[in-house]
């Protein structure tokens, strides 16, 4: 009886770690397609054979410059954006024991954006100080509800009512500077609220590469003691958990970089919403959503960037296809939360 036990309890793990597996390599297979599809694809289709001579250096005419100047750098903004999304939204959502608790709702994004749009409308700055704005607005912001959500205990609706108010706050402040704003400024700041990948060059990428570098392995560490966290404190606690140290490693790592990935692109509307539980989905219980949930993040930002190119008469930025996506899953879940009883 025991044995039968013991065999059924391998058995099941043996086919929990097979999907799991399955499911991440199909993802990283579904994401390099997309990569590729990114680079052949355009006003002019080049071959395999083309993009390839391009990305090892070669003079290709043509190919060239469509290749290595434009359509390199917007699938390279892509993956890490949309992995550094993915990834910060399943550790908020995980963390916090809540759907809705990911960057997008809490305040982070709109931290950045406010702090961008200010310097595009008011100080008329580069886009490389916008850019530093932008992660300054990030960081403060997350400091700021991370400060105002302290009590005697860590309680996890506070933090995300601080954050919502919070949102509503800066989300006011970026309506009035876009009232207030020169009809020049608009455009350019209204591009990046919505979240685009046009315009990205490599020298503005490779601060969001450094940081993903250094802290997604440092999430993906820390991924089984997050999956803790999710059985709440006291359990957390009980199994050996540090919470106060995991939980702050945790939400600096990913405010850094989703903080960047911002700074790049813009706050790409949902894909930090979405990539966690449509992960959690494909995987199942057992192992860590981390990874799975950075390649359904770039996923969603290489496919809704190809669609917004090519689907339509107008070319539309990536923001506006996500935001197409995710709308109705917030409606959905929000329907749900309500009659689950959870508001």
């Amino acid at each position: 009886m025991i044995n039968d036990t013991v065999n059924l309890i391998i058995e099941g793990r043996t086919k929990r770690r097979r999907r799991y597996l399955f499911v991440t390599s199909s993802l990283a297979i579904i994401a390099f397609v997309l990569c590729c599809a990114m680079l052949m694809l355009g006003n002019t289709i080049y071959p395999a054979q083309d993009v390839i001579r391009v990305l090892l250096g070669e003079d290709v005419q043509g190919a060239s410059f469509a290749v290595g100047t434009i359509r390199f750098p917007r699938m390279v903004a892509g993956v890490f954006a949309g992995f550094a999304f993915g990834v910060a939204g399943t550790v908020f959502q995980t963390m916090l024991r809540n759907p809705l608790a990911n960057p997008n709702v809490i305040g982070i994004t709109a931290g950045s954006s406010a702090a961008a749009v200010f310097c595009i409308i008011v100080l008329q700055a580069s886009n490389f100080l916008v850019s530093i704005a932008s992660i300054i607005g990030g960081l403060a912001t997350a400091l700021i509800i991370f400060l105002l959500s302290r009590g005697n205990s860590f309680s996890i609706g506070r933090l995300i009512l601080i954050g919502i108010g919070i949102q509503a706050m800066l989300n006011a402040v970026i309506s009035y500077l876009l009232l207030i704003g020169q009809t020049h400024d608009i455009p350019t700041a209204m591009r990046w609220l919505t979240g685009s990948l046009n315009g990205v060059n490599m020298e503005g990428l490779y601060p969001l590469i450094l940081t993903v570098v250094i802290f997604a392995p440092v999430i993906i560490l820390l991924g089984k003691p997050l999956d803790m966290l999710e059985l709440g404190e006291q359990a957390a606690t009980s199994l050996g958990v540090d919470t106060n140290k995991t939980r702050l490693i945790l939400i600096l790592s990913s405010v850094m970089i989703i903080a960047l990935a911002t700074a790049a692109t813009g706050p790409i509307a949902f894909v930090a919403f979405l990539s966690g539980p449509i992960a959690k989905r494909l995987v199942g219980v057992g192992f860590s959503t981390i990874i799975p949930a950075g390649l359904v993040g770039i996923i969603l930002v290489l496919a809704s960037d190809l669609i917004g190119q090519f689907a339509f008469a107008t070319r539309y930025p990536v923001g506006v296809i996500t935001g197409i996506l995710g709308a109705p899953y917030l409606i959905y879940l929000l329907i749900r939360m309500n009659r689950k009883g959870d508001f």
